[in-house]
């Protein structure tokens, strides 16, 4: 944000594409960039696209209109999923001899647009470090006459995992729970931020990484129930086999698993829990598990106890 911020003293552009996966970034590089572009009568000045009205030739259409009482023109495409090779054409026609009085920002949050990266300014909007995450809640609390302890803040971006967007919602909460005290403290944030569920199965994978059968048993009684649990375990335990026996740096390997480059990050810190043997022998009962649940010879809540007694005391 802050190369954008500087980008943006220099002048506006015509294209920016911003790729990433916190929304609250997102929110904040379109706020930046509109109130750069000095956009007046709104409603007539910015059209906004999604999948539900998106085309290349719509796109193109709305950036010929010319801005109404104001310099400026903002078209606005966001969440789109649906992608063909035609709109794609379309958009890179069109950005080689853009309208002048037209800013095209394309906020990416499937990677379809990454084609277009040549055409203007990329503006990065992935998860921040902790480092500056921590930095930007620290700045945003004291705004509001409040301040939070070390453990607190690493407990709430753990549970947030680490996306600003959840963190930010979770502030009201935090700010107004006891307005007679200005320190927000880790137990006020375990009472009320609820657990990401990447990190529910982040802490589960500790647990059984580290035989921590008590902590296991509890994590895997409060998810049981939640649909889809043993498809993330699975996908979890994968990803784990994949990234200890991969050369690849994180950012590749990020692309070739079709995950977000934290995922890949996060999960490194929890190799040093099981060995590459462990890893493989997981993958196998991973295996296992999955052919027992479709051959009708396991159900789903038994398969997943079946998965993680297995992991503490038989491999």
């Amino acid at each position: 944000m802050k190369t954008l911020k500087n980008r943006l003293k220099n002048g506006i552009e015509n294209f920016y594409l911003v790729e990433g996966d916190d929304y609250f970034l997102f929110d904040k590089a379109l706020s930046m960039i509109k109130n750069a572009s000095q956009i007046e009568l709104e409603d007539f000045n910015i059209s906004k696209f999604d999948d539900d009205n998106f085309s290349g030739k719509a796109v193109v259409d709305s950036t010929q209109v010319l801005p109404l009482s104001s310099e400026r023109r903002l078209v606005v495409v966001k969440d789109v999923t649906k992608v063909s090779e035609n709109d794609i054409k379309q958009l890179k026609s069109y950005l080689e001899n853009p309208v002048e009085s037209t800013v095209l920002v394309i906020l990416d949050s499937a990677d379809k647009f990454s084609s277009l990266k040549g055409y203007g300014q990329f503006v990065d909007a992935k998860r921040m470090d902790r480092n500056l995450a921590s930095a930007v809640i620290v700045n945003t609390l004291a705004k509001q006459g409040k301040q939070i302890s070390g453990e607190a803040l690493a407990t709430l971006l753990d549970y947030c995992n680490g996306y600003l967007t959840r963190v930010m919602n979770e502030l009201d909460k935090l700010v107004f729970y006891d307005v007679t005290n200005p320190l927000i403290t880790k137990d006020i944030v375990e009472k009320l931020v609820h657990k990401d569920t990447d990190f529910v199965v982040f802490e589960l994978t500790e647990a059984l990484g580290k035989r921590d059968v008590s902590k296991a048993i509890k994590l895997l009684s409060a998810m049981v129930k939640e649909q889809g649990t043993l498809g993330l375990i699975t996908n979890h335990f994968r990803r784990l086999f994949f990234i200890s026996i991969s050369d690849l740096d994180n950012a590749r390997l990020a692309q070739t698993l079709g995950v977000k480059e934290y995922a890949i990050v996060k999960q490194r810190e929890q190799l040093h829990n099981f060995s590459k043997m462990q890893l493989k022998k997981i993958y196998a009962l991973l295996e296992e598990v999955d052919y027992k649940i479709k051959s009708g010879q396991m159900l789903s809540e038994n398969a997943l106890y079946f998965l993680v007694f297995s992991i503490l005391y038989t491999i």
